[in-house]
């Protein structure tokens, strides 16, 4: 389970971030954190013409940044009045720091290596967050999260098994494979990139099929 090692869990929006008035999480807006790290950010390639938008970056117990991820599409919401396909159509590109070492939480050891998994993991905590059911109650809520949450731990921790497929997709214009899984709330893809990164994505109402990744010119045109 080190593999993936929660690396998500301080980046990803839940229900209770805070928001905006549209219901968009107001931490969301700044650039700084991308502009901080070593690595290059990937989003959808050109093919894909509509908006895009910043989410959030996650850093590790030095501050150094590991991981963040880039909207496309309709903005979604996790106002809970607003239910079903007016969440809007999206998808998330989060791109993952191939790192052979990560200090943990506390600075006081490593984690294994970041890998696909780690991906993985973070595409699918991260189309939780925008799809938990809307009639449940906030204690309910909190509950059918967390289980949700610790499957899509678990699943990601099993690329290889019955749980996932394999699609080839073009980065940087070359074909590329990747694990892909569909749920009643979205679909999941993770792969692997020759650019000391690993890419997750996530989505909802746009076939990933037809997506197309590519390194990201000038994250400031997201913000």
């Amino acid at each position: 389970m080190e593999t993936t090692s929660r690396v998500g869990a301080q980046a990803q929006p839940t229900p209770s971030t805070t928001s905006t008035t549209e219901g968009v999480p107001a931490a969301r807006r700044t650039v700084d954190g991308y502009l901080r790290a070593p690595f290059p950010w990937y989003g959808l390639d050109e093919a894909f013409t509509g908006p895009r938008w910043l989410m959030q970056v996650g850093t590790a117990a030095d501050g150094t940044v590991q991981h963040g991820a880039t909207g496309h599409g309709e903005e979604p919401t996790t106002r809970p009045e607003v239910a079903g396909p007016e969440r809007g159509r999206f998808a998330v590109v989060v791109t993952v720091a191939a790192n052979p070492v990560r200090r943990s939480g506390d600075g006081t050891g490593v984690l294994d290596a970041t890998t696909a998994s780690s991906a993985a993991w973070l595409a699918g905590s991260g189309l939780l967050a925008y799809t938990w059911p809307a009639q449940l109650d906030h204690a309910l809520r909190s509950e059918w999260l967390d289980q949700q949450t610790e499957t899509a731990f678990e699943l990601a921790d099993d690329l290889d098994g019955p749980a996932w497929t394999t699609l080839s997709l073009p980065v940087d214009g070359v074909p590329r494979p990747f694990h892909y899984r569909e749920s009643e709330f979205g679909w999941v893809l993770a792969g692997s990139t020759t650019a000391g990164v690993h890419l997750g994505a996530y989505g909802r109402g746009m076939s990933a099929y037809g997506l197309g990744f590519s390194v990201i010119a000038d994250i400031a045109a997201y913000a």
